[in-house]
């Protein structure tokens, strides 16, 4: 029983977010970028090209041109993400279809790729948080990611740079370039949304000195940690390995207690998610 009410909390929560995330990008579009003639990567940005040539509304474009990518999604990725996007795609269609009639906010090109930018990147972020996505450009690298050597965002990338270079043909090298301004605004927006403004990394401190490290990082930052125990791969040398994870913001600090102690040491550093209370700072004494 309360494993189906979380379910469902949880179900809640993530259509709340990708419906909020899909106004948020429907806003950033039909009111900043589209007004000024700036379009977005993947097939976002087919839609509004095709809806410019064609007079038809961007949202019968944005919601059929991405329509294979879902089956393709759903045949070899999984129905909880191609539903997710299913339900992304669909409220984006509506939701430039109602805000089309407005005029634009501003009409400084700048000002316009800026803002865009921010808000779009901002609601992509946010349904991308919530296990969904507004483009099928993206389901279609996943799969390739599976087949080829480039990573999934080096194939976004390739698509991308293709239809920007169209955009150049049909608006003007100016606004092509300013769609690239408000594409890498977007892009960061959607990083800090997803990952948050103090993202978590994850530490491994190599040291003889593990034992004085460990509770000066205990002591001074408010971290737990765990001693993992392992052996030199050339020296066959039993070792113990720190492992703790810190914010961003604590890096710095980290790497001061460690080389303070040892100078060194060998300090690994990678981007973490976390789930669960334990990371949860303890009092600083």
């Amino acid at each position: 029983m309360t494993y189906n009410r979380n379910r469902t909390r949880t179900l809640l929560l993530k259509s709340v977010m990708i419906l909020l995330g899909a106004t948020l990008s429907s806003i950033g579009l039909e009111i900043f970028l589209i007004p000024n003639n700036i379009i977005d990567g993947g097939i976002v940005g087919i839609s509004i090209m095709s809806s410019y040539l064609t007079h038809f509304p961007l949202g019968i474009f944005t919601f059929c041109l991405n329509v294979p990518f879902l089956i393709m999604g759903y045949r070899q990725i999984g129905k909880t993400f191609v539903l997710s996007t299913l339900f992304a795609i669909i409220c984006l269609s509506v939701g430039v279809s109602l805000l089309h009639p407005i005029s634009g906010l501003t009409h400084d090109v700048f000002l316009a790729a800026i803002f865009g930018g921010i808000i779009n990147g901002a609601g992509v972020g946010l349904i991308i948080r919530a296990g969904g996505s507004l483009d099928g450009t993206e389901m279609i690298a996943i799969i390739f990611d599976k087949k080829i050597s480039f990573s999934i965002g080096e194939i976004v990338m390739f698509f991308n740079v293709f239809i920007l270079g169209a955009a150049g043909f049909l608006y003007g090298w100016d606004r092509a370039m300013y769609s690239l301004v408000t594409y890498f605004i977007a892009f960061k927006v959607i990083d800090i949304v997803v990952e948050g403004f103090d993202s978590s990394k994850g530490v491994m401190i190599v040291s003889d000195c593990y034992s004085d490290i460990a509770a000066a990082l205990t002591d001074r930052l408010g971290r737990g940690v765990t001693l993992l125990e392992g052996q030199g791969g050339y020296s066959r040398l039993e070792t113990t390995v720190i492992y703790v994870v810190v914010s961003r913001l604590e890096i710095t600090k980290l790497k001061s207690i460690v080389l303070g102690f040892d100078s060194d040491a060998l300090i690994t550093i990678g981007t973490v998610e976390v789930a669960g209370k334990k990371y949860r700072k303890k009092a600083i004494h």
